[in-house]
């Protein structure tokens, strides 16, 4: 093991001291999808002390081509992308702490979450939760990194609360619509050159190189070849209810915080119920059993109906595939789970 980072520290601007800096830190990262899943790697590989990975979903096929922790077992096994993750990553190194939790990240058991974290990586799929990330940062006073990738394109802005405009200076609100993975598809070297270029920022942040970091929003198109590199020091706002100066941080507040939604590109609803619910899979596969084919394992349930398929997590949420239409999938909801 004495050599294990060793080429890492020969890098002047880590050296030993800045792998022991490495090793006393601890980074969450939300979304163990794609970036999610080639960050957690690579920190966990660069000898980080401790990983929080969270994530609401599960390994599909069709994440294989690009999501580089998961493999065809976890696939056919529907595991919780948190779970998979941290199996696989505690044997790429037993020496880091990884904590693997499948929820949906929201203000509430983030902020508790977030007690000791020294930098967040974005590893998310939709504007919601980035936006919840954002307030966060200014609010614990914790940077994070902003990456996002569809097609041959990609982004990454590293936030520094009191330092750097926010995300919503940059992008002043919730995107809507827009091309997905799902409409416009998703190659891998576009995931990995945003992840390299927001691990890059994180190592900087955790050995404490402030100078070095990138102070522009960068975005390319790596089939294009094309690169562009935005200023970003005159964009911030004053009256930024994030990072301005009467502070009011709206994304963690209750009315904003989605129970039905629509999943980013993937033709399914999420359901989560107001208040915390704790199912039986024995008696929800009895239950269900009579509408269609069941499946299961210890963190989900699955039952194939005629035109949809109902997912079932231990935390009570409910995935409703085969549709974008919400009122439709609560109406399943309450019809065969209510």
């Amino acid at each position: 093991m004495i050599d294990r980072y060793s080429r890492q520290q020969l890098f002047k601007q880590i050296g030993p001291k800045g792998q022991e800096e490495i090793r006393n830190k601890h980074v969450l990262i939300v979304g163990a999808g794609a970036l999610g899943s080639a960050g957690a790697e690579a920190l966990v590989r660069a000898g980080i002390g401790k990983l929080t990975i969270i994530d609401r979903d599960y390994v599909e096929w069709s994440n294989l081509q690009r999501q580089q922790l998961y493999n065809e077992t976890d696939a056919k096994g529907q595991i919780p992308k948190a779970v998979a993750a941290g199996q696989h990553l505690k044997k790429i190194n037993s020496e880091v702490e990884i904590e693997a939790l499948v929820l949906d990240a929201r203000p509430g058991n983030l902020e508790d979450l977030l007690r000791g974290v020294d930098v967040m990586i974005d590893g998310t799929d939709n504007f919601d939760i980035r936006f919840i990330l954002n307030d966060l940062s200014h609010k614990l006073n914790i940077p994070w990194i902003y990456g996002s990738c569809v097609g041959s394109y990609g982004a990454t802005y590293t936030i520094i609360p009191a330092r750097t405009p926010c995300l919503q200076c940059i992008l002043k609100k919730v995107p809507s619509g827009g091309a997905t993975c799902d409409t416009a598809g998703i190659i891998s070297p576009a995931v990995q050159i945003v992840s390299a270029y927001q691990i890059a920022e994180a190592l900087k942040i955790l050995v404490g190189d402030y100078s070095s970091l990138r102070n522009t929003f960068l975005t390319f198109d790596v089939w294009s070849n094309q690169h562009y590199s935005i200023k970003s020091g005159k964009i911030q706002k004053e009256g930024c209810p994030t990072c301005g100066t009467a502070r009011t941080f709206p994304y963690l507040s209750y009315e904003n915080q989605t129970k039905t939604e629509v999943l980013c590109g993937r033709n399914t609803v999420q359901i989560r119920p107001a208040k915390s619910i704790e199912y039986s899979f024995d008696q929800m596969e009895n239950r269900l059993k009579a509408h269609g084919k069941v499946s299961r394992n210890p963190y989900l349930l699955s039952c194939q109906l005629q035109n949809h398929r109902l997912v079932i997590f231990g935390d009570g949420r409910v995935f409703v595939h085969g549709t974008n239409d919400i009122q439709l999938a609560k109406n399943l909801y309450y019809r065969l789970l209510g």
